[in-house]
């Protein structure tokens, strides 16, 4: 407990830096929070202070906020945005985005590694990305929903390559036991659409403000369930808090809005309030910096990676692009396609534990994903204003 004790108070100290630091940056540049928590958790960790350590305590709560990152993701998903020409092109994307991927990791590390990196480059953050597209309106807007639709295919297809390609199986018995996850997840749909709804969503509003929060406990056990459910079939848990996520939303799907909101801002409470920072400073504190400063030259992979995450991921994203997209709205939605970092963080983990990556090999991926957290949304978002700015304008002067 000597190691443990600080980390402890560290965690939730830099917890509440992040936002106030990301808040007062705001008034020149729009830096997602996420970004504060990950350099924040690097300055404490070992390789710089070593005022925060790794425990498993720590490993454990941070392995809940990423459940509960992917869960949240779930429930924002637009099914909507799936049908037509939409869905067709963010899966077309996705799928030509994976195959390059894994074509630039055979070239970097043929084998097994290849994969690993496959899938990371070809991933997008959702869950970085909605926020940002909350905030300025974009939510109901075709960009908006093009990019949502990006993220989405983003971070469900590389959890299903995670399953079949990294299980440490063979790929038919992959197949058969992801087939067994889905039937499970297809029942759990199918009576999520048969409750009696007028019932539930009346305990629910009943308890919203009670010790009762029932609301919460059904969130928190279809989340254990399916998470529990796919480390039973040896599956990445992501894929089963993802899942709940989207359960979660269907059985919510005919709740009045006020009701929806309430729950979804305790959710998003206890997600964004306590277990998401911790995971995003854990993975600081944990980040192997050391690997990167023992060999300088490392340093000029990034701005590498940077560009194959532009064009192996944002590049392919550009097919969504609503018809009639300008080219500044088409570069916009590559830049925000290219922003991947969960992802990156849990498979090139998956790979590291596996002794599949390298150390060094872990610390580039991760950093790339973290530099493109820092610039992709903020350049994408920056030309994406710069045209709603231009054509408000214009309509005034009419």
């Amino acid at each position: 407990m000597d190691d443990l004790e600080p980390t402890l108070l560290v965690i939730p100290l830099l917890a509440v830096l992040a936002p106030l630091l990301a808040r007062g940056l705001g008034r020149w540049v729009r830096v997602p929070v996420v970004v504060f928590e990950l350099v924040l958790g690097i300055l404490v960790g070992p390789a710089v202070l070593g005022w925060a350590v790794p425990s498993e305590f720590v490993d454990t709560l941070s392995e809940f906020g990423l459940a509960m990152l992917f869960f949240v993701a779930g429930t924002e998903i637009e099914f909507g945005a799936f049908r037509g020409r939409l869905g067709r092109r963010a899966s077309l994307g996705w799928l030509i985005s994976l195959a390059a991927g894994v074509a630039a990791g055979f070239l970097l590390a043929p084998g097994e590694a290849a994969i690993v990196i496959g899938v990371a480059l070809c991933s997008t953050a959702l869950g970085t990305l909605l926020p940002m597209l909350r905030d300025a309106g974009e939510m109901r807007t075709p960009f908006g929903q093009a990019v949502a639709a990006i993220g989405a295919v983003g971070e469900f297809g590389p959890l299903i390559a995670i399953s079949i390609f990294l299980g440490g199986r063979e790929l038919g018995l992959s197949t058969v036991i992801l087939g067994i996850f889905a039937a499970v997840a297809a029942l759990a749909i199918w009576l999520a659409f048969r409750l009696p709804r007028g019932a539930m969503h009346s305990f629910v509003s009943a308890t919203l403000h009670t010790s009762g929060q029932f609301a919460i406990r059904v969130v928190f056990l279809i989340l254990a369930a399916l998470v529990a459910l796919s480390i039973v079939l040896d599956l990445d848990l992501l894929l089963g808090a993802f899942t709940a996520g989207i359960i979660w939303r269907l059985i919510m799907r005919d709740a009045s809005e006020h009701d929806r909101e309430a729950v979804e801002s305790k959710i998003e409470g206890v997600a964004f309030g306590f277990l998401v920072p911790v995971f995003f400073i854990y993975t600081g504190v944990t980040f192997d910096l050391q690997a990167l400063l023992d060999d300088p030259v490392l340093f000029l992979l990034l701005p590498l990676g940077l560009v194959a995450l532009f064009v192996i991921r944002g590049l392919p994203s550009m097919l969504s692009a609503p018809e009639g997209s300008t080219r500044r709205d088409r570069l916009s939605i590559a830049l925000m396609g290219a922003t991947g970092l969960p992802i990156i963080v849990a498979v090139t983990a998956i790979g590291v534990d596996e002794g599949i990556l390298t150390s060094w090999q872990h610390a580039v991926l991760v950093a790339t994903g973290m530099l493109s957290v820092l610039l992709f949304p903020l350049l994408g978002m920056t030309l994406r204003g710069e045209r709603v700015r231009g054509g408000a304008l214009q309509d005034d002067m009419a």
